[in-house]
């Protein structure tokens, strides 16, 4: 088995994990929605998914041989929510995680360990894709929370709904016992 062919199936399934719940997050909520922030410190789902693509595609554009910090990236303006759709605010969020993912599957396992720079930092490369699970991860988890904030009672559960931890858990052991009988 190569280690790091390994990781780098396992990293993209990370990443295609947090992207999902974002997806199936915005999938549920309206134009109303992406806009509501809890006060003027907060930041709304525009916002939100508006930074992130910003650094996804500030990161992970020529990923091996520029600063991840490019030029052309204007931080502050993603700060703004001046979308005016979601069809809008979908675009750039698949922009974003089209970038990440080309990223990714052009990445050799060979690649894991050489030096990539973020503001003139050096990190490994391996260090660099976990900084970046990590930090889409947190901001994903502030979409969830909007969505389920604004939607309170019609929102449609992302994982295990209250109250069916045991059912559920039958269910996989259920599901692996037959995996397994094969």
């Amino acid at each position: 088995m190569n280690i790091g062919a390994e990781y780098l199936n396992v990293v993209i399934e990370r990443f295609q994990s947090v992207k999902r719940l974002g997806d199936r997050t915005l999938s549920q909520l309206s134009n109303e929605d992406i806009h509501w922030s809890h006060h003027d410190e907060s930041n709304s789902v525009v916002i939100i998914v508006k930074h992130m693509s910003g650094n996804m595609i500030s990161r992970w554009t020529d990923f091996l041989t520029t600063d991840g910090e490019k030029e052309s990236r204007n931080r502050d303006e993603e700060f703004t929510d001046d979308i005016t759709s979601k069809a809008e605010l979908m675009a750039i969020w698949e922009k974003g995680w089209s970038a990440l993912m080309k990223a990714l599957g052009e990445l050799q396992p060979d690649d894991l360990l050489k030096t990539v720079t973020i503001r003139g930092e050096k990190h490994l490369v391996l260090a660099a894709i976990e900084r970046q699970v990590a930090h889409y991860a947190y901001h994903v988890g502030q979409i969830v929370y909007i969505g389920k904030e604004r939607k309170h009672t019609d929102w449609e559960s992302l994982s295990i709904p209250k109250g069916q931890s045991e059912t559920y858990l039958q269910q996989m052991l259920d599901k692996h016992r037959s995996d397994n009988e094969r």
